[in-house]
């Protein structure tokens, strides 16, 4: 029988020495050993599941969490000097493990602090009463980047200018936790907190399960029930993000998407009469709560920052009228500024009446100068950084100094320095951070850590995460830590004494409520149909290739008739014969999957997943495929990679709003598709073996055979392609399936009219229901090809501006 965490090892047992090796820093405090080189009880439990556990065993766990990140797509982006690129999660395996006892000393201390932040920001943008009290000099405040003075005297709709923060923390060499940051403008991680836990049990589910530790979704159920609470149905909540650009923005689709908000960006909202409403293919529609992602400077160019291309306009004035509650308060960031943290014990105790149960490190405002004199006086043991930085120190290594790094020569101007620039500079106590377990090259070896911690507002006050997630170390270096310096992540497990409740999302009791699926965002419905389109534009092309290097292979001629026709037919698309696997095609799928990450709330993995696959196939063939034959083949390899991506959304997505501008991308494009090239290769001085061709192309020569019972001619092939109803890849049959789509479409048929969109679709079907084989000519295709066009262009004023 395994063993449970409420059997814990006997004090002489097995798991009481460190397991594999593991050798504490000396000097340095440890999660998992504590000063006699033992191993802590809440620790016991996992490290002797782990001794029973082979390296091939580990392997093999480590790389199903490893497969489930990728699979589910986790990613954070990595800017460099010159390039940004998307990297894997770098998730650490081995989880942070905390008692349950410890946690809520340190709950109890973050509490605390998330009041005071709290009391701190309505202070400054109220009464300023700790400025006048001389709490706070007035140029932390007056000449800070982050203080936003068009919110001076704007009280939040719900009293609260904090809704959702974060702390780092460190637990230093004496034991004791600091706080090493506050978070209070955009925090992020929260969401990457989850996909750890997840990742983490894939690889430890067994572990997991026996272990008594807090799960994760009763603080986001807390959260979303605060929310809600109290707002009108028809407000919507949504999380306002800045964009695919972003460093954590899979993270705001995956919160978007886990509690069941919209995910918007500032060009989807706008400013009407003082409310902040959402641009929906149904008209605008309101929105209550706005879980913002992007600083605040950046939220309105009208009254913020002017330069901004990624808020709103307005979106103050919204505030002024109290119309709409962000999360958290448009100004709250100031609280983040280094400098402040060497006047939080002061403001505490005369805001809240006691000291900081939680102590921040230790820092010294360089802009007073008996301040200043004790930096100089020990700058071996000091950091000295920008005073209004928002960051970490681990995480602003380029714009800090390490007092211990210097020369003798530069601590002596060390002096002139701060005098020079004081008021500009903070000095930090350089701490050594405490070291947890990491599974490298087959051992345990310690590296530091830090914990980012998560509250949040709820009904019942401040709510602690019990987890969130540790930053681990690259080395020994404390600087590693950050994740753009190659440092990773862990989850980290509160574990209990006793069984925790099993918290889920899901309601308590089986209720049978059936609610219809939220707004569309005009810009999500642009995204969707483009991504059709793009999907249909490849596979269009795609079949047209398979069948030019089929023929190609045969002839081995490009100057033959027919294929020296079907060549000049693509070089008008852009469509390079000589590449085997042209870059327009790798263009149309890397557009495609642009689409996609814009609406990855509104994505399944599963899909994600085989876009994906199918760009990274597209581009291993561009490289590696000659013409001919083996292009023939990679061809109808990527074919069968695009019905599987198209089998997955036809089968998986449900049939809403979205899916029918996904359809209608695709039936336009195919239509277009189908009627360019019969325009093209139909006409009587087509070539020999075009007609043969055409049907190739449209997957329909087994069609052809059995419905007529004559050789391929011109009027067969155009009614089979261009006018048979029944035939999926007809012109007839895409006008048809867009005409149905469109009844569906919100505003289609109102006050007794027709949309104009709608009316258009009607016309073009109507058009070529009454055509014949004999009447389609050239001038017809090319007309049905522009007015296809101006469909497309009629959907985007109707629905999408």
């Amino acid at each position: 029988m395994k063993t449970t965490s409420a059997q814990a090892q006997p004090e002489n047992g097995p798991a009481e020495k460190p397991a594999r090796g593991y050798a504490p820093l000396p000097g340095v405090a440890d999660e998992m050993v504590d000063t006699d080189g033992h191993v802590r009880p809440v620790w016991r439990h996992f490290l002797s599941a782990l001794e029973r556990m082979d390296e091939t065993e580990l392997s093999g766990r480590f790389a199903r969490a490893d497969r489930y990140l990728r699979d589910a797509g986790v990613f954070y982006r990595a800017y460099g000097k010159e390039t940004i690129t998307d990297r894997a999660w770098p998730l650490s395996h081995i989880p942070v493990l905390i008692d349950e006892a410890e946690w809520e000393q340190l709950s109890r201390g973050l509490i605390q602090r998330a009041e005071l932040l709290e009391a701190v920001v309505a202070d400054i943008y109220g009464k300023n009463d700790l400025v006048a009290n001389g709490l706070l000099p007035p140029a932390l405040v007056a000449s800070n980047n982050e203080f936003l003075r068009p919110l001076v005297g704007v009280q939040p709709a719900g009293q609260h200018f904090l809704h959702f923060v974060s702390f780092e923390i460190g637990r230093g060499p004496d034991g004791n936790w600091w706080v090493l940051s506050d978070r209070t403008q955009a925090p992020s991680g929260a969401g990457f907190a989850l996909e750890n836990r997840v990742a983490t049990t894939r690889a430890f589910s067994d572990v997991y399960a026996e272990t008594h530790a807090h799960r994760l979704a009763g603080f986001f159920g807390a959260f979303r029930n605060a929310l809600q609470a109290g707002k009108p149905a028809e407000d919507r909540i949504a999380v306002l993000t800045p964009g695919l650009a972003n460093e954590t923005y899979f993270e705001h689709a995956y919160i978007a998407r886990y509690l069941g908000f919209m995910l918007l960006e500032g060009e989807d909202l706008a400013v009407v009469g003082g409310k902040v409403m959402v641009r929906t293919v149904a008209g605008l529609k309101p929105v209550g709560v706005l879980w913002r992602r992007l600083d605040a400077a950046f939220a309105d160019p009208l009254e913020l920052n002017q330069n901004s291309h990624i808020g709103t306009p307005g979106m103050v004035e919204a505030l002024r009228a109290g119309s709409v509650t962000f999360v958290n308060a448009l100004g709250a960031g100031i609280v983040e500024t280094r400098a402040f943290l060497s006047f939080l014990p002061n403001i505490c105790r005369h805001l809240l009446g006691e000291d900081q149960r939680l102590p921040s490190i230790a820092t010294w405002w360089c802009g007073q100068e008996d301040e200043r004199a004790h930096v100089a006086a020990h700058i071996e043991r000091m950091i000295v950084g920008p005073a209004y930085s928002t960051r970490p120190f681990f995480d602003d290594n380029e714009q800090s100094v390490l007092g211990s790094s210097l020369r003798e020569t530069a601590k002596q101007s060390i002096t002139e320095w701060l005098e020079t620039d004081g008021p500009s500079l903070v000095g930090q106590e350089a701490v050594t951070l405490s070291t947890t377990p990491a599974f490298v090259d087959g051992k345990l070896v310690p590296r530091p850590m830090s914990l980012r911690v998560f509250a949040a507002r709820t009904r019942d006050g401040w709510q602690i995460m019990p987890g969130g997630f540790a930053r681990i170390g690259a080395g020994d270096n404390v600087s590693a830590i950050a994740m753009q310096e190659g440092g990773s992540a862990a989850d980290v497990w509160i574990v209990s004494q006793k069984p925790v409740e099993r918290t889920s999302l899901l309601p308590a009791e089986e209720v049978f409520i059936r609610n219809m699926p939220g707004s569309l965002p005009s810009r999500a419905a642009d995204n969707l149909f483009w991504l059709g389109r793009y999907i249909e534009r490849a596979e269009g092309a795609l079949r047209i290739l398979r069948a030019w290097h089929g023929r190609y292979a045969e002839y081995a001629d490009p100057s033959q008739p027919l294929l020296k026709d079907v060549t000049d037919y693509l070089d008008a698309l852009d469509i390079d014969t000589s590449e085997a696997v042209p870059t327009s095609l790798i263009r149309n799928i890397d557009s495609a999957v642009f689409s996609a990450s814009n609406i990855r709330d509104r994505f399944s993995p599963d899909g994600w997943l085989a876009l994906n696959d199918l760009s990274k196939t597209a581009r291993r063939f561009h490289v590696s495929i000659e013409p001919g034959d083996d292009a023939t083949r990679a061809m109808t390899v990527l074919l069968r990679k695009l019905a599987g991506f198209a089998g997955l959304v036809h089968e998986n997505m449900y049939r809403f709003t979205g899916w029918r501008f996904l359809s209608i991308g695709r039936y336009l494009e195919r239509g277009l598709h189908m009627t360019r090239l019969l325009g093209h290769m139909s006409g009587e001085d087509a070539p020999d073996g075009a007609l043969d061709m055409l049907l190739e192309i449209g997957d329909s020569v087994m069609t052809h055979r059995r419905r007529y019972n004559v050789a391929t001619a011109r009027l067969t092939v155009t009614d089979l392609l261009a006018l048979d109803p029944l035939n999926p890849r007809s012109i007839l049959y895409q006008l048809n399936e867009i005409k149905n789509e469109v009844e569906q479409l919100p505003n289609a048929y109102a006050n007794g009219q027709m949309s104009p969109f709608y009316r258009e679709a009607m016309r073009l079907h109507a058009g070529l229901a009454v055509m014949t084989p004999e009447t389609m000519t050239d001038a017809v295709y090319k007309r049905f090809e522009a007015e296809l066009e101006k469909l497309s262009d009629i959907l985007a004023q109707t629905y999408l501006s």
